[in-house]
Order: C-alpha cells, then sequence, then structure tokens
C-alpha cells in the first residue's frame, strides 16, 4: 500500500462513520448513531496530520475530506435531529422540518468550500462544521438522558448554521 493512502483511509473511516450514523438513525438507535459521529471526528482530527507527517497533503485529500465531513459533521446530525426531535411536525406539512434538515448540511457546505478556496493561515473563518456536528450530536445525547424540549436543537441548529457562515474567527488548536 502507498503511504499517500494512509490518511484517505481515515478519511473514508470518517465518511463510514457519517454513513453508519444516518443508518442508524433511521433504526432509531441514536445512541448509536452519536457514538458513529464522535468517531468520525477522532478520526477526523488525525487525517490532516497524518498526511502532513508522511509529507502526502493532497488536493484530493482535502477535497475527500471536506466530502466526509459533509456527510459525517452536516448531513448526519441533520438527519438524526429531525427524526430524533420529530421535526417532521413543524410548521404546515412539516415544511419547517425541511429547512432546518436542509438548512445545516447547506451552511456546512457553504463553510467547508469557503475553506477550501483560502489560504489557512491558523485562524478559521466561521464555525467549523466539525464543531458544529459535534455540538448538535453532544445535545442528542443529553436528549437522550433528559428528554429535553425540541426547541433547544432547534435554536442551536439554527445558530450553528448562521455560526458555519459567518465571519466570526476562531484560532485553530
Amino acid at each position: 500500500m502507498k503511504k499517500s493512502w494512509i490518511p484517505n483511509i481515515f478519511t473514508f473511516t470518517n465518511l463510514g462513520c457519517g454513513v453508519l450514523s444516518i443508518l442508524s438513525t433511521f433504526e432509531h438507535k441514536y445512541i448509536n448513531a452519536c457514538i458513529f459521529i464522535i468517531i468520525a471526528a477522532l478520526v477526523d482530527r488525525y487525517d490532516g496530520r497524518i498526511a502532513r507527517h508522511l509529507d502526502v497533503s493532497s488536493e484530493i485529500g482535502k477535497q475527500l475530506d471536506s466530502l466526509a465531513d459533509l456527510v459525517s459533521f452536516g448531513v448526519s446530525p441533520a438527519i438524526l435531529t429531525y427524526v430524533c426531535f420529530n421535526l417532521s411536525s413543524i410548521g404546515p406539512y412539516g415544511i419547517l422540518g425541511y429547512v432546518l434538515v436542509l438548512l445545516f448540511p447547506i451552511c456546512g457546505a457553504f463553510r467547508l468550500a469557503r475553506y477550501n478556496i483560502t489560504d489557512f493561515n491558523g485562524v478559521f473563518t466561521g464555525v467549523p462544521i466539525t464543531i458544529a456536528g459535534s455540538v448538535m450530536t453532544i445535545l442528542i445525547l443529553i436528549h437522550t438522558q433528559t428528554n429535553m424540549h425540541p426547541i433547544i436543537p432547534i435554536l442551536f441548529m439554527i445558530l450553528l448554521s448562521y455560526l458555519m457562515v459567518s465571519t466570526v474567527s476562531l484560532k485553530k488548536r
């Protein structure tokens, strides 16, 4: 195996965890869905570091990472929130639920695209999708133990969507 594939294995693990989270959500296994997102976040933390360490960073690796992040931290948490909190019942014909489930990954996709076309100087513009998706995941985990009111994740989803596309600056740790 070429060493250039090692970071891609981490990226594909991230993507796989995002897909498994979605499948777990459809089976109403919300804790499992959350665990898959958490695993995705852990492996996402290392794919770029490994690529830089092995000196195999590439444009395709950067794009694959963004696609995996969109699934694992944009689409998956949005679907998880939509199903777990029954957002299909919000608004006439569930239209507000549809808007919410679309808003989060769309804002995440914009955030990732903006990141991919700018030179990174150690400061993020907008909240990274990994953080936004992880916050939504933590809310779901809390909900499984406390049965929180649906307005809380709805407000967080709107706020985090805005923060992903905002120009707020966050220094990378």
